[in-house]
Formats: structure tokens, sequence, C-alpha cells
């Protein structure tokens, strides 16, 4: 994962937190509006090579739903399991913030420092877990973590 994909995740990972939840509790609910065509559309001949069949197609639609949600939920725990790797208070506040859905300007005001010293900020977060994931430190941030908690 490149550099510009990490400050994405980290710019969408609240509504992508958001969209799991309601793609969750879609998935879970009751299908509605299975009922079998009546009179004319019963009889009309159905497109070649498609089941006509709503069960079938809303269960087709669920597995889309399952794995978009699968695709989100690594994509956040791509940022979950790698924010052990940041330790500077400054940092993790940022890292904090961004997570729960502040822009920069919101963080910026914040915090108290200006737009630019942010950026700087979340460009260094970005670059801990760049260099985390491709030069294979990423493991030693994870014992590091799993013994400071036990």
């Amino acid at each position: 994962m490149d550099r510009e994909a990490i400050i994405d995740l980290l710019q969408d990972y609240n509504w992508m937190i958001h969209e799991i939840a309601r793609q969750r509790t879609l998935i879970r609910g009751g299908g509605n509006n299975l009922t079998a065509q009546y009179g004319i559309e019963a009889t009309m001949p159905k497109p070649e090579g498609q089941n006509s069949d709503p069960v079938y197609k809303e269960v087709e639609r669920r597995e889309k739903k399952s794995k978009y949600v699968q695709k989100l939920e690594r994509k956040v725990s791509f940022v979950q399991e790698r924010a052990v790797i940041i330790s500077d208070e400054r940092e993790v506040a940022v890292l904090e913030c961004l997570m729960d859905g502040m822009s920069m300007s919101a963080v910026s005001r914040h915090m108290g420092l200006s737009r630019s010293n942010i950026y700087k900020i979340r460009d260094s977060i970005v670059d801990k877990i760049y260099y985390a994931e491709h030069f294979g430190h990423f493991g030693q941030f994870k014992q590091k973590k799993q013994k400071m908690t036990c």
C-alpha cells in the first residue's frame, strides 16, 4: 500500500466504520419485497440467462453486500492494527481525530496548531505506517504492544 492509499484510508476511516455498521444491519434484516409475480407478468417470457426468482436475486444482492463489507473491514483493520505504531502524543491525538472523522481544519482548530503543522504530523503518521508495512517492522510493534498490555 502506498502513502496516498494510507492517507485515503485515514480520511475514509470514519465513514467506513459507519457504513460497515449500516450494511451489517441491512444484511441481518429480513427479505422484503420478495413476492412472486402475478397476472400477465407471470406469463411473460423471461430474459435468457437471467434468474427471475426474487429470492435468488436477494441472495445474490446480499452476497455482494457481504463482500463489500469484508473489503471495508480489511481496510479498517489495516488502520486499527497499525495504530499501535504511533507513540508520539501529538501524532496519537491527530490520528484519533482523523479516525473520528474530523477534517484537517477541524483538527488544526482543536489542537491549536496550524494546518501545515497538522499536515506534517499526518505525513509523519503515514510514513511510520508505510515504513512499518514495507520494511518489516510492523511485527515488532505488535509484539511490544502485546507485552505492554500483559
